[in-house]
């Protein structure tokens, strides 16, 4: 595996962990206040700075309406926080490392439809010229990826772009299907 044309056997930890940025499903937030944990572990950024990339993850608003804005505590693990809330915490802290790889894994999962597709049009922007890994159940989070790998018992069993795979993946297809007919009757 090579990054930046380097080996990763030849990376230290240190230059890997700046390599990539992730934002987890269940992602971590500190009893901090919300600024800090959008720019943790960095600390040198200034309010606007903060403010764009909450923008590009969609939380801007929210946050100006809680009590204290940025400098609001959020309490252990972000308890005064919805679950919407905290993943758009965490994907703006993937937004401000901006390295040149990016996971996000279910990143969009505890959102609604609607802040799902806000952030999905942010973040295609920032992706340009970086290397995505979006690991999602919810398929309609893949549709404009270069890539889909559809896994089955640990093995790629299906490869292609979302309009390849509904044409010639079985898999793929299945599953689509059944997330667009359980939209429909919901």
């Amino acid at each position: 595996i090579m990054i930046g044309g380097i080996e990763l056997s030849e990376m230290s930890n240190e230059v890997l962990r700046k390599t990539i940025a992730i934002a987890p499903q269940d992602g971590f937030l500190f009893s901090e206040k919300v600024k800090n944990n959008i720019i943790y572990p960095s600390s040198t950024r200034s309010q606007e700075n903060i403010e764009q990339f909450a923008k590009q993850a969609s939380i801007h608003e929210e946050i100006l309406q809680l009590p204290n804005g940025y400098d609001t505590m959020i309490g252990e693990r972000g308890v005064t926080l919805s679950g919407g809330q905290k993943q758009r915490i965490i994907i703006a802290r993937a937004i401000l490392k901006n390295a040149p790889i990016l996971i996000l894994d279910e990143a969009t999962s505890a959102l609604d439809s609607f802040t799902e597709n806000l952030i999905k049009n942010s973040l295609s922007e920032f992706m340009k010229n970086k290397t995505a890994i979006v690991i999602a159940h919810r398929l309609s989070t893949l549709l404009h990826m270069d890539r889909i790998l559809v896994f089955e018992q640990g093995k790629i069993i299906e490869d292609g772009t979302h309009e390849e795979l509904l044409k010639n993946g079985e898999k793929y297809k299945n599953l689509w299907k059944a997330q667009i007919e359980s939209y429909i009757f919901c």
